[in-house]
């Protein structure tokens, strides 16, 4: 007599989580609603990148200024951000340190957004070619 209701107690529990796998089980699909420009303005994107070589990356000038000054700015640099390299190069009449070799000017200037923290003068060119 007492196996009888174990076994109902088992059935009904059977039962209960079948009926609830089923019953609260969750159907849905996804519609994403795209602007066609959206493509184009890819296009262009890789049109542009597939052009660009080395020699038209953008830089950052962090300083301008005498030898000394220039190594202190560079050293300075180099602590505050170690993620991008720096060139030094002597225009007539000042040496000057370049930061970063960035692909497009949106990139260069987000990192120019962070650098200028430290270096408020510092502002983004595009080197002529050589």
């Amino acid at each position: 007599m007492k196996l009888l209701p174990l076994r109902n107690s088992s059935l009904i529990l059977v039962f209960t989580f079948t009926f609830s796998l089923y019953s609260y089980s969750q159907s849905g699909s996804l519609v994403i609603n795209q602007d066609s420009k959206i493509n184009k303005l890819l296009e262009v994107k890789k049109e542009i990148n597939k052009h660009e070589s080395d020699n038209e990356r953008y830089r950052i000038n962090i300083f301008s200024g005498s030898l000394s000054g220039a190594e202190a700015a560079r050293n300075k640099f180099r602590h505050a951000y170690s993620d991008w390299n720096t060139s030094l190069k002597y225009e007539t009449p000042n040496y000057k340190i370049y930061a970063g070799s960035f692909r497009s000017r949106l990139e260069a200037d987000r990192a120019l957004a962070r650098i200028k923290k430290t270096f408020p003068n510092a502002f983004t060119l595009k080197p002529k070619k050589e």
